[in-house]
């Protein structure tokens, strides 16, 4: 049984020239909610290519071979680079306290690249069991002057992950990015058990993991929530303009805009500019001014070339 009419579905997976789409009004079909499609040949996406996580218009639907095809791209959000995933609504930096030790300028760039993308930022921190309460407090204290209400997980106890797991329900597309041997994997096998994935000891010698990881798809965690599943993904290549890597700090986005604080010029860079009467007592300045005089240099590479 054939249909010709049009229906907007999401591309939860790729390989080769061949897409699998879920569809978007899926009480249409009964149990046929996901198609083995391919884009028609005479179709030009402007030199566009498609990705996990576009949304896509498909016809010449097949109910019985569940095949149908793709014939025009809807605009997208955004657009991670690698992996290569469209429309992320939220991004959750997942860092553990213990084993790897957690590294404070390492979860800051984490955070930063992940703010560039433009999209809701949380901090997970895994392996809660491996401190105390007191050092958990501290913690939770000081991501929160960092304009982070850290989510804490220990995973031996299963009330931390139904209340992760139930956030995750809400939000519309999820990825998880953070550096080797945080348990990232392990935190996908247990919201999505239909997953599999191998997971990798975190090798004794330099306390890292192992990318088990192959294929970026989506998974659903509900009716309109879905998580991705991506390759070893550790962390977005950082090239931030000097002039928008103010915003992407919370304590300086929250000076600016809420506190209504102003400098003398209005592309004031908050390092030693004349008349800038930035608050710079917070924590992460440090982080902050390592972080611009990086990108100033890379900008001034850039010009040069």
């Amino acid at each position: 049984m054939k249909t010709n009419s049009k229906h907007l579905g999401l591309v939860t997976k790729k390989f080769n020239d061949f897409f699998l789409v879920d569809l978007e009004n899926k009480e249409n079909f009964g149990n046929s909610e996901r198609f083995l499609c391919k884009v028609r040949k005479s179709i030009n996406f402007k030199d566009q290519l498609i990705y996990v996580g576009d949304k896509v218009v498909i016809d010449n639907i097949d109910l019985k071979s569940k095949r149908a095809i793709i014939t025009s791209l809807k605009k997208r959000k955004n657009l991670l680079a690698r992996p290569s995933v469209a429309n992320i609504s939220n991004i959750y930096v997942i860092c553990s306290v213990e084993e790897p030790e957690l590294n404070l300028s390492q979860v800051n760039r984490f955070l930063i690249s992940a703010e560039s993308i433009g999209v809701e930022v949380s901090l997970v921190l895994t392996k809660c069991d491996l401190i105390t309460d007191k050092k958990k407090s501290f913690l939770l204290d000081k991501f929160g002057k960092w304009g982070y209400q850290a989510i804490t997980l220990n995973l031996q106890k299963s009330d931390y992950f139904k209340n992760f797991l139930a956030e995750l329900k809400q939000k519309k597309c999820s990825i998880f990015m953070g550096p080797s041997g945080v348990g990232k994997t392990t935190l996908l096998n247990m919201i999505i058990p239909d997953i599999q994935n191998n997971t990798a000891p975190v090798s004794k010698k330099i306390k890292r993991g192992k990318n088990t990881t192959r294929n970026v798809e989506l998974f659903a965690l509900s009716n309109k929530s879905y998580i991705v599943d991506t390759p070893g993904f550790n962390m977005q290549a950082l090239e931030v303009d000097i002039r928008t890597l103010p915003n992407l700090y919370l304590e300086i986005y929250k000076q600016v805009i809420d506190e209504g604080i102003k400098c003398k010029f209005r592309n004031c860079l908050h390092l030693n500019d004349e008349g800038c009467n930035l608050n710079k007592s917070f924590e992460r300045y440090s982080f902050y001014k390592e972080m611009m005089e990086s990108s100033k240099n890379h900008y001034s590479q850039n010009q040069e070339d």
